[in-house]
């Protein structure tokens, strides 16, 4: 009996101890898996990022959502730093994102933000030219601020895929992904045609689509997930060319439209007012034209 009670004993402890055991290994295991992730999170599912770069405007959003999480102009406010007088401005406004690649120092303004605080001697250009960038210090600028102030991501731990246009060349698509992994350093990068994506939003895989946008409409047809090149058409007629043509009419009419920063209300006598235009020299002609459609 004193056996049997001492064996018995042992044997409870026995299993105790391979509980403990047991118990030990899990919470190892464990431990070194969260800490595995903490250390590699490219390693496990995140969400990707998708960028579509227009003519007109910028949208970012993550992938599988139903709407972009930003949406602004694709159009760079440039200041040419050699244009400022005082040097001490001059240092302060190279130190924030110059563009060291070009001949002189600039300085960009990208958002509805930026842009929409008039500034001297800035110009409003667009990175885009018939579907071809033209400019990539001005492409890279709206990247930081689609990734960096909008989304509040690090592009290091999100896969990437960037919509092109349908007649984008060869050597765009090299240059975008030389940005993407040398700068961005992204852990993968798809670029896929905007035809393609439209297609697949609207859940068919052939479809004739037909894209109206800021600078041109395009008309493409794509088969079992693929562009047919030879069946795309161009059109130069978009979005900007009918507000030029509306603009036009407007003022042949006698309707001007002013800029929000060109005039101010003063008011007379209680509950009435007057506007009073105010004249800003330095302000150049490409700027104007922006605040009058955008606003």
């Amino acid at each position: 009996m004193v056996n049997n009670g001492i064996s018995g004993k042992n044997e409870l402890g026995i299993r105790r101890r391979r509980r403990n055991k047991c118990g030990k290994q899990d919470e190892s295991v464990s431990q070194g898996k969260t800490t595995k992730e903490q250390k590699n999170p490219q390693l496990y599912e995140v969400s990707a990022v998708v960028v579509d770069l227009g003519s007109h405007t910028c949208k970012a959003g993550y992938a599988g959502e139903d709407a972009p999480k930003a949406v602004f102009p694709s159009v760079v406010g440039s200041i040419d730093q050699m244009e400022v007088d005082d040097p001490d401005i001059t240092d302060k406004n190279s130190g924030s994102a110059p563009d060291t690649k070009s001949k002189g120092k600039r300085k960009f303004y990208v958002g509805s933000q930026d842009l929409g605080f008039r500034r001297d001697h800035m110009e409003v250009l667009s990175p885009i030219k018939d579907g071809i960038v033209i400019d990539w210090d001005m492409v890279e600028s709206i990247w930081d601020h689609a990734l960096r102030k909008c989304l509040l991501i690090d592009p290091k731990e999100h896969p990437m895929l960037l919509a092109e246009p349908c007649s984008n060349t060869q050597q765009q698509r090299e240059k975008a992904a030389e940005i993407m992994f040398e700068k961005y350093q992204v852990p993968a990068l798809f670029l896929a045609k905007n035809a393609v994506l439209t297609s697949f939003a609207s859940g068919r895989a052939t479809s004739l689509i037909v894209d109206s946008g800021g600078g041109s409409t395009t008309v493409a047809a794509v088969h079992d997930g693929y562009v047919l090149q030879k069946a795309v058409a161009t059109s130069p007629i978009g979005g900007e060319l009918l507000t030029d043509c509306l603009l036009k009419s407007l003022e042949h009419k006698g309707i001007s439209i002013k800029p929000r920063y060109a005039f101010r209300r003063k008011e007379i006598r209680p509950g009435e007012f007057q506007t009073v235009d105010l004249d800003f020299p330095n302000t150049t002609e490409s700027y104007k034209l922006y605040s009058q459609v955008a606003d």
